[in-house]
């Protein structure tokens, strides 16, 4: 970046900084109010309304961790191998030995058992031996090896998932362990999603100079549809104040959120965030943050109002760092901010101070084996194939003004994000 740049980049007064935008956007947030009861099959990336308790005991009863041979510790030579006689029939899962097992004696037990009443240990079968009607264990064995105790994983009674848990599969999972088949959630969210330009065509429409295809809808779509909201499409509005203000009226009035792309500028035809700073109330419009700097949010009527940058790669890029942990919020989560993952830089930048910066960047596998950040140079906020390209995102802080190679760097993975 040039001296020119950096002065073009100064800070400006009324930008907000990244942190800031965090802390508006979590006092923002309010939670919801709307459940439903939903079957497991259903409730895969929904959002927990009520604590899981668990109802009884994981394990319900102490069973086998291995196929091996079951007996009491107390009958273990102290000074020699241990020789037990054998019973006959043996514990398998569902099918608990019937009898209990007296001290001197052994049972073939297979894993998931229940332990047989007087057995607290068990012998693989490969570490012991068998000598006609006789078990042979060898000497120094382990007293209570290979049992599961009862209520080792979960206690009854316990809180197993608070409220606000996000459930992905191994939520689902324990809670069929715990014998749950339906689980209270939050509501979805209602989404209204609106592009907004003149310039705007919808995919497989005619093209014409001087039009773009509207990439974000697509894309706000696609990373939408792993949230737990319901989306409402409104299209493409043009660049008229009128029909911009009813529009966002009556999208208020029936959506719990309202996310547009485009039209959050201080442009001329720049209407939607300007629609709502007069009929609502904004908590910030603009960012001190490269790419997504027109970035908004507020109220409006009873709904919540985010807008993004009209460039695709500043949309996606304030959408995965602020708009996602925002929803999930407002659909009952914690709002968490992303975290990053220290790495070093493959790269050199420098900037000016007072913003901070978003590189598009891939991870890099060198030769001792560590994993370094290689910025992507193509950066303007309109080539989405840079986005295409990246492995995540580089967060240059806005007091630093330079990086060298080796300097680590936080690094949001855009798996990690939701996208990929």
């Amino acid at each position: 970046m040039s001296a020119g740049d950096a002065l073009c980049f100064a800070p400006e007064r009324g930008l907000v900084p990244v942190a800031e935008v965090d802390r508006r956007l979590a006092a923002l947030a309010r939670p919801p109010v709307r459940t439903e009861r939903v079957p497991l099959a259903q409730a895969l990336g929904r959002i927990l309304a009520a604590p899981l308790r668990a109802p009884r005991d994981v394990p319900a009863f102490d069973n086998v961790a291995v196929d091996g041979w079951a007996f009491a510790a107390a009958s273990l030579s102290a000074d020699g191998p241990t020789r037990l006689a054998i019973l006959p029939g043996r514990a398998a899962a569902g099918h608990p030995f019937p009898d209990p097992v007296p001290p001197g004696f052994a049972v073939q037990a297979l894993t998931g058992a229940p332990m047989p009443a007087g057995t607290d240990t068990v012998a693989m079968w490969e570490e012991c031996r068998v000598e006609g009607d006789t078990l042979v264990v060898p000497a120094g064995f382990r007293a209570f090896a290979n049992r599961r105790r009862a209520g080792e994983d979960i206690r009854a009674g316990a809180i197993v998932f608070h409220e606000g848990t996000r459930l992905g599969p191994q939520h689902l999972g324990i809670a069929a362990e715990l014998g749950a088949a339906e689980l209270e959630v939050f509501a979805p969210l209602r989404v209204a999603l609106v592009s907004s330009g003149d310039e705007l065509l919808e995919p497989g429409a005619p093209f014409r100079p001087g039009a773009v295809y509207d990439a974000n809808r697509t894309m706000l779509r696609a990373l939408l549809a792993r949230l737990p909201c319901v989306v409402t499409d409104l299209g493409i509005l043009p660049d008229d104040a009128a029909r911009v203000r009813r529009a966002l009226r009556e999208a208020a009035a029936n959506h719990d959120l309202v996310l547009s792309s485009a039209g959050a500028s201080k442009g001329a035809e720049d209407h939607l965030a300007r629609t709502v700073a007069e009929e609502g109330a904004l908590a910030f419009w603009q960012i001190a943050m490269k790419p997504g700097r027109p970035f908004a949010a507020g109220t409006l009527g009873s709904a919540i109002y985010v807008a993004l940058p009209g460039n695709p790669v500043a949309a996606a890029v304030c959408f995965l760092r602020f708009a996602r942990p925002f929803l999930l919020a407002l659909a009952g989560a914690p709002f968490a901010p992303p975290r990053p993952v220290p790495l070093p830089a493959a790269f050199s930048f420098r900037k000016g101070p007072g913003r901070t910066e978003l590189l598009r960047a891939r991870l890099v596998h060198r030769e001792d084996g560590s994993v370094a950040v290689e910025r992507i140079p193509r950066e303007g906020s309109g080539i989405l194939t840079s986005l295409g390209e990246a492995d995540g995102l580089a967060e240059i802080a806005a007091e630093r003004t330079r990086v060298e190679p080796g300097e680590l760097v936080p690094f949001y993975a855009l798996s990690a994000l939701g996208c990929g």
